[in-house]
């Protein structure tokens, strides 16, 4: 059943949900959804509230587990298939960050692999977390079976595609001002981003599988549905 209230509301009830998780090892919480549904903000915020009480947070994103340009879109600029299969380094993201966190795990971590403005790969320093550390990883696909058995704890921000776009949008504007490249973005989207979505929902089921669901259309009033957590066994 949706609960309904404001964005300080989600937040104390999300904060409460990770407080009250139990592991003998980091939290591995996944914030997942389309394109420009707000899953950074929200997990910036989460993270904000999270060290205000005192937890230790580690704060990781998708963008920084991409497969090298040319290996993204080889498939084309365009293509959705692109962008579901070939876009996200998976292997690298259990290996480096959710397995070492795990509860078979060193707690001995990176949170980075890849560079995206000089389009390289990444080394950075390994640093060990705590027992009671929280992962807070925002990005796109994180409830696909390669990663699905991964996370302690899976909120999905459910928006409509046409609300994401206007974002995206909106965001273009006021990052490159009057220049944008509006129509771009809006192809982009209708050709690559949405169907990829769309493949994604068909294939892995993310809203099936997620403990909590975030409708996020409205900022300021979101609603959620906190759902009994998945009891399964974790790796």
């Amino acid at each position: 059943m949706m609960q309904h209230g404001t964005r300080d509301d989600l937040l104390g009830r999300l904060t409460a949900e990770i407080g009250s998780a139990t592991t003998t090892h980091p939290l591995r919480v996944a914030i997942d959804g389309p394109p420009a549904a707000g899953k950074t903000t929200l997990a910036d915020e989460l993270a904000v509230v999270l060290r205000a009480q005192g937890r230790e947070v580690i704060r990781a994103t998708i963008d920084d587990f991409l497969f090298p340009r040319a290996q993204r879109y080889r498939r084309g600029q365009y293509s959705p298939e692109s962008c579901y299969f070939d876009a996200h380094d998976r292997d690298a993201i259990r290996r480096v960050l959710l397995d070492p966190l795990g509860p078979d795990g060193d707690r001995r971590f990176q949170t980075a692999v890849y560079h995206r403005e000089t389009d390289t790969t990444l080394s950075l320093p390994i640093t060990t977390a705590p027992a009671d550390a929280v992962l807070l990883f925002d990005g796109v696909f994180l409830l696909r079976p390669e990663l699905l058995d991964r996370w302690d704890l899976s909120i999905f921000m459910a928006v409509t595609f046409d609300r994401t776009l206007d974002r995206a949008q909106a965001r273009g504007t006021a990052l490159a001002g009057p220049t944008a490249d509006t129509t771009e973005i809006e192809r982009s989207w209708r050709y690559r981003y949405i169907p990829s979505q769309q493949l994604y929902f068909a294939q892995a089921r993310p809203t099936d599988h997620a403990d909590i669901i975030v409708n996020n259309d409205e900022l300021q009033r979101p609603a959620w549905e906190v759902r009994p957590h998945r009891s399964v066994h974790k790796i």
